[in-house]
């Protein structure tokens, strides 16, 4: 009886211990704010160097983000978070989705979205786990707004 009721002890303690572990996976989380604010895991942006821009921006009677293509590549950054800057330089208001979900479909996946006024900036800051805990090297941003405004594609290289 005191060795099953041992083994049934164990066997949860084990089940528990497992249970927490699968939650350290969730990293801090993305944050958006503006430059003199903002902060993620507990870095201010004002510290942080740009990774990235991008803009929204017209070209004739296409709305895009620009640029198409963005490439960061850890192997020659240190591990401190990634610091975007967006910029709405179009006429109307714009969002930004910045997502893995095309590549995985966890409850964890980053995910953002932000809606920005005509000339607004805003600063997003990703915790370099999260962005490795995206299955895959590419994110897409696009206008959540509209769909059918042009997006792009940020790779990561790991």
């Amino acid at each position: 009886m005191g060795k099953s009721m041992l083994a049934i002890i164990l066997g949860l303690g084990m089940v528990l211990a497992g249970v927490s572990s699968s939650y350290a996976l969730q990293a801090g989380g993305v944050e958006i704010g503006d430059l003199e604010s903002g902060s993620v895991v507990g870095q201010p942006f004002k510290e942080l160097t740009v990774d990235a821009s991008f803009f929204a921006i017209e070209i004739g009677n296409m709305k895009v983000w620009y640029p198409p293509m963005t490439v960061i590549d850890f192997k020659s950054r240190p591990g401190s978070p990634v610091l975007l800057k967006v910029t709405n330089n179009a006429t109307a208001e714009h969002g930004f989705h910045l997502s893995a979900a095309v590549n995985q479909s966890a409850p964890t996946v980053l995910d953002t979205k932000l809606v920005l006024k005509p000339g607004e900036t805003r600063y997003i800051g990703v915790p370099t786990s999260d962005l490795f805990y995206a299955s895959g090297n590419v994110l897409e941003y696009r206008c959540h707004l509209h769909p059918g405004h042009v997006g792009g594609k940020l790779l990561m290289l790991k």
